[in-house]
């Protein structure tokens, strides 16, 4: 009892040590995971307008499943939907300032443009062309929720679409060209300066007169921190440990194929004997067969000796019915055929010319009906029917399949099924040359059956080529072995030991993928910049169709200016022709030119009609600075030294000629224009240089 007392008396000192404890081991949790700092759900800011991770992340989705056929990555797709955001907001923001609004028709013609809406029969009056009426009326109509969503967001879409038709005819019109451009432009071209000139190159000092240090190179990137600027970035380098086949391993492959040949013998337990089963050159019932040993399911598909490996075909398409070719290695796989058999003209090859109207999936070259396209396809037939030799220019000119147009119509060869049926029926059931019309849903067709093939049909047991459990468990413990002598000592070190080669390091922003060698491996990077990853970690990755990665975070640039020994690269040879520069012009003392020449152990030389447009001094190339200068200098008198491209100038005009008079400026107003064409493509970067761009994305799973 008194134990008791004491510990009621206590109890509050007991109560409150607990309540520290746990608070610590919350708080220890709190800062670990970053909960006193800013979260977000936003994956970034754009002039004040944030970008919603949800809505960001249904695009990106929608996106890479868009481009998934083209092989568009997660990280493809991000940078994409990113970028259009940007744009979009941006945009947005200048519609906004400048008050930009759009009519009823305006909103109709962006409608009519977008495939989903303005060739759709479901919006499209008696004639054919859209009717905005019968879009509000389904709009308000549906009962599909997920539908109408999507009807808006292309509205919205189209909306902003027709503001920047007019946003964009605004920046074109403020950039014009007057003729007084055109006519600097032809004196550009046309006045000449002829002089004569010194010169001391820059390689009559050698490099190693001149050091430039870091600290000149940091100075000299300061002078325009913009121009290098360098985002934050990682660099990297690995090993690499493949677990591919062996030998051994593709000889084991071979001789399983080549036990599937013959019978054998097996020990029947329900019978208590032993049973003969026939082997692949034997069995009767193939198809279960190739389905139960072959990576592949039986395949009745008859093929032509193109489709065959290029190096067995010829063995392969002349084999008698019944008999077995193999093993032999085709790509990634070992394989045994047998022929089950030849079907004469199996495979056929065709042009067609395609003549589609509205209403088709297909885009038209030219607004029509059915009735019209029927009457085009009847006037193309009768053409071709009198002189085929013409079927291939009309369906490169006339064609709606344009894939095939650009080929003169030519389908190549295709097997039974291939094309829609109407297609199919007319091309297998008619003789080489013959030429008719058939109806699909795409519009009509002008086919001309231009070739047959014969083909064979075969059953083929194909297994893949691949690491055995023992080479594979042989790599895993290398590669295993390797990153724990790489986290004790040098990462080179280590390699040497091992006898794998380093790869060159790689240089990674935050949201790249490419790795190199590797190709697009997300992972790594991502690691790279994780929180828990400091200078020289060492981390294995297993990739597939690769091996084993050791990889090591090698060096970490902070955002800023460039890299010392990247900005070296391209200003050491600018500030060392600076240094060259001003030593050169100590020794170019005189007042004459051959006076300078003689200072300078040159000779002097003479540059003839020379013009601003195209600057090229004889022996020096381009060089404008000086060319600019011959033009400035009053005749017979030395000018100033100059700093060219090349070397130090001193240079004496002799002549100023002036173009020829005249009033045609065509050739130069033409030129103007179309450089003037281009200037809103540089709208949109400039806008971005101003803008206030947060970026997150870094801090979401990409």
């Amino acid at each position: 009892m008194a134990i008791l007392g004491k510990i009621r008396q206590r109890s509050f000192i007991l109560i409150v040590i607990i309540a520290l404890a746990l608070f610590s081991f919350v708080l220890a949790d709190v800062i670990q995971s970053g909960g006193f700092s800013q979260t977000t759900t936003n994956v970034g800011t754009i002039n004040g307008t944030d970008v919603s991770y949800d809505q960001f992340n249904l695009k990106v989705n929608n996106v890479e499943k868009q481009g998934a056929q083209q092989g568009t990555t997660t990280i493809q797709a991000m940078n994409q939907v990113w970028n259009q955001e940007i744009n979009l907001a941006l945009l947005n923001d200048e519609l906004e300032k400048l008050g930009i609004r759009i009519s009823e028709s305006h909103l109709v013609e962006a409608l009519k443009a977008d495939q989903t809406i303005g060739r759709s029969p479901m919006f499209a009056n008696e004639m054919g062309q859209f009717d905005i009426n019968k879009y509000r009326e389904y709009f308000k109509s549906s009962s599909n929720q997920q539908e109408k969503d999507e009807l808006e967001r292309i509205e919205v879409n189209a909306n902003v679409s027709a503001k920047y038709q007019i946003y964009s005819t605004l920046l074109k019109s403020a950039f014009y060209t007057t003729v007084n451009d055109a006519k600097f432009k032809y004196n550009l071209e046309n006045d000449k300066v002829t002089f004569d000139y010194v010169v001391v190159p820059f390689s009559s000092i050698n490099d190693s007169e001149v050091t430039v240090s870091d600290k000149e190179i940091t100075d000299f990137m300061k002078k325009n921190e913009k121009k290098y600027k360098s985002e934050e970035t990682r660099e990297i380098e690995f090993v690499t440990i493949n677990d591919n086949a062996t030998d051994s391993d593709k000889t084991d492959i071979k001789s399983r194929l080549e036990g599937l040949l013959n019978a054998k013998v097996v020990f029947n337990n329900e019978t208590n004997q032993n049973d003969t089963l026939p082997g692949f050159r034997a069995t009767t019932n193939i198809v279960e067969f190739v389905n139960a040993n072959s990576d592949f399911p039986y395949d009745s598909t008859f093929v032509s000796k193109s489709d065959l490996p290029a190096e067995y075909a010829e063995q392969i398409f002349n084999l008698a019915d019944g008999e077995v070719f193999g093993p032999y290695e085709y790509g990634n796989y070992y394989a045994v055929s047998r022929s089950m058999g030849r079907k004469a003209g199996a495979k056929a090859r065709a042009s067609h010319i395609l003549i589609s109207y509205e209403g088709t999936p297909v885009q038209t070259k030219e607004i029509r009906n059915k009735e019209q396209a029927k009457t085009k396809a009847e006037e193309i037939l009768a053409k071709v029917t009198a002189n085929p030799g013409e079927f291939a220019m009309i369906a490169m000119t006339e064609s709606e399949d344009t894939q095939s147009g650009q080929r003169g119509g030519d389908l190549d060869f295709f097997n039974p099924g291939q094309m829609v049926k109407p297609f199919n029926d007319f091309v297998f059931n008619n003789s080489v040359g013959k030429i008719g019309l058939v109806e699909s849903e795409f519009g009509f067709h002008i086919i001309n059956i231009t070739d047959r093939q014969d083909a064979i049909q075969l059953a083929t047991i194909a297994q893949k080529i691949e690491a055995s459990e023992k080479t594979t468990d042989g790599a895993y413990t290398n590669a295993m072995k390797f990153e724990q002598l790489a986290n004790e000592k040098a990462f080179a070190d280590a390699a040497n030991e091992f006898k794998l080669a380093v790869s060159p390091s790689v240089k990674s922003k935050a949201l790249d993928e490419a790795m190199g060698e590797l190709g697009n491996q997300r992972q790594i990077v991502r690691w790279a910049f994780e929180k828990g990853t400091d200078l020289n970690d060492v981390k294995r990755f297993e990739i597939p169709k690769v091996g084993h990665v050791i990889a090591r975070l090698k060096k970490i640039n902070k955002e800023g200016l460039l890299p010392i020994e990247d900005a070296r690269i391209q200003l050491e040879p600018i500030i060392k022709n600076n240094k060259k520069a001003e030593l050169i012009k100590v020794k170019m003392k005189g007042t004459t030119l051959d006076a300078i020449a003689k200072a300078g152990a040159v000779t002097v030389q003479k540059a003839e009609n020379v013009s601003l447009e195209n600057p090229i001094i004889p022996n020096s190339g381009s060089e404008p600075a000086v060319v600019g200068v011959a033009f400035s200098t009053e005749a017979s008198k030395v000018s100033e030294l100059v700093q060219g491209n090349t070397g130090v100038y001193a240079v004496k005009t002799t002549q100023v000629s002036k173009g020829l008079p005249t009033q045609d400026y065509t050739v130069q107003l033409t030129a103007l224009k179309a450089q003037n064409g281009t200037a809103l493509n540089r709208v949109f970067p400039a806008l971005k240089e101003k803008a206030k761009i947060k970026d997150n994305r870094t801090k979401f799973n990409y």
